[in-house]
């Protein structure tokens, strides 16, 4: 590994690698407490963020390195200076960049002109540290991540991307339920689908509600991506039917609900789901930090 960028770079002994990793840091932090001894990582920020700050902020002070918030006070990445710029002059200081960005041609760039690993913390296309933090999330109740069939529920995202390639790299089978004309990006699905194949699993796609039966777990996002300007008076009246709801949840037989936050509560899921029993959200904020700093370690450790 020299960057994560997405999941789909990873091979399956890399991404089964890092989720025990991240696991052994969650069990004894002492251990790993001066990893990043004497490193910095700078974080660069396009978008707001709560999870994606906090959790790579203290994680990496949890082990022993120095963080460098950068938000966007100079104006966005690429307009006042270039992004081969920007990277290249922070690789004269930083050990790693840590991106959260609008498109993801900018991590790209970050990686390709910067001399440091770089870590793509959300861009429109994927979320790869969400995504090892909920395979993390899930591996605590499922000895066997090839054998969970999880369902992803609503608008097919830079988070469903994600889940789509760490569900084929395991071998698992994954559902994506999504109204007509929100379904994951093309090419995203055929890669996902061909990495799924060479595993023994499966990528399935269906605008059918009730496909949803006979899954471990349903994973719902906002229908609305950040930085989308659509209404959700124009999009509400076609989601509704997919709204994770107690009913959905037993039609499912699913024992967990899974989402990356922040939720908006009453419109992809209902109260009563998030706060259930069966509800993994915030085992899945806490194992933000540290499959992040599993990534980390493996980077710079």
């Amino acid at each position: 590994m020299k960057h994560l960028i997405s999941i789909k770079d990873l091979t399956q002994t890399q991404l089964l690698d890092l989720l025990k990793l991240a696991a052994e840091i969650k069990a004894d932090p002492a251990k790993y407490s001066r990893a990043l001894a004497g490193k910095s990582v700078v974080m660069l920020f396009e978008k707001p963020s709560l999870r994606t700050r906090v959790s790579f902020n203290i994680g990496i002070n949890k082990l022993g390195g120095h963080c460098l918030y950068l938000d966007q006070q100079n104006g966005a990445l690429g307009k006042r200076e270039s992004v081969q710029d920007f990277a290249s002059n922070l690789s004269c200081w930083a050990d790693a960049i840590v991106a959260r960005t609008f498109a993801h041609e900018t991590v790209q760039g970050l990686a390709e002109h910067g001399s440091v690993p770089v870590i793509n913390a959300l861009s429109d296309l994927y979320h790869p540290c969400q995504g090892l933090a909920d395979f993390q999330s899930l591996a605590e109740h499922f000895d066997d991540l090839s054998k969970v069939r999880l369902a992803f529920v609503g608008d097919g995202n830079n988070v469903c991307h994600s889940l789509m390639y760490g569900a084929a790299l395991l071998g698992a089978r994954m559902t994506v339920i999504c109204p007509p004309g929100h379904f994951p990006d093309g090419f995203e699905v055929q890669q996902a689908q061909r990495i799924a194949r060479e595993h023994g699993g499966e990528i399935v796609l269906t605008s059918d509600v009730n496909a949803i039966e006979g899954h471990d777990a349903i994973y719902t996002d906002t229908w609305i991506s950040m930085g989308d300007s659509t209404s959700l008076a124009d999009i509400k009246a076609k989601f509704a039917p997919y709204q994770v709801n107690k009913a959905l949840m037993e039609k499912a037989g699913a024992s967990h609900f899974m989402h990356c936050l922040p939720a908006h509560r009453g419109v992809e899921v209902t109260d009563e789901v998030m706060d259930g029993e069966g509800s993994l959200i915030l085992t899945q904020a806490e194992n933000r930090m540290h499959a992040q700093n599993a990534v980390l370690v493996t980077l710079l450790g």
